[in-house]
C-alpha cells in the first residue's frame, strides 16, 4: 500500500487514467465532484471515496482547489 496527497486547482481538468490498484480517497479541504463509471457523487471536506481497480473515474466541477489524501492498495505495480 502506498498513499500520497492530490492537489487539484479551481477548475483545473483531471486526467488522470484508471490505475491498475484499488484506491481510497479521503478529501482534506475543496469541494467538488468525482465521476465514478458515468456516475457523480459530490465530495466536500471529510468524504471518502473507495475506486476499485482499473474503473474510470475523475474530478470535475471542483470551484475551490481540491486537497486529497489518496491511498492505493497492494504493492506498486501490482
Amino acid at each position: 500500500m502506498s498513499a500520497g496527497v492530490f492537489i487539484l486547482p479551481a477548475g483545473a481538468v483531471d486526467d488522470h487514467q484508471p490505475h491498475a490498484r484499488d484506491e481510497l480517497y479521503c478529501v482534506v479541504q475543496g469541494r467538488g465532484v468525482l465521476q465514478v463509471q458515468g456516475e457523480d457523487r459530490e465530495v466536500r471536506p471529510g468524504s471518502s471515496m473507495f475506486v476499485p481497480a482499473r474503473v474510470e473515474h475523475h474530478f470535475h466541477s471542483n470551484a475551490e482547489e481540491l486537497v486529497l489524501l489518496v491511498v492505493f492498495g497492494g504493492a506498486a505495480g501490482g
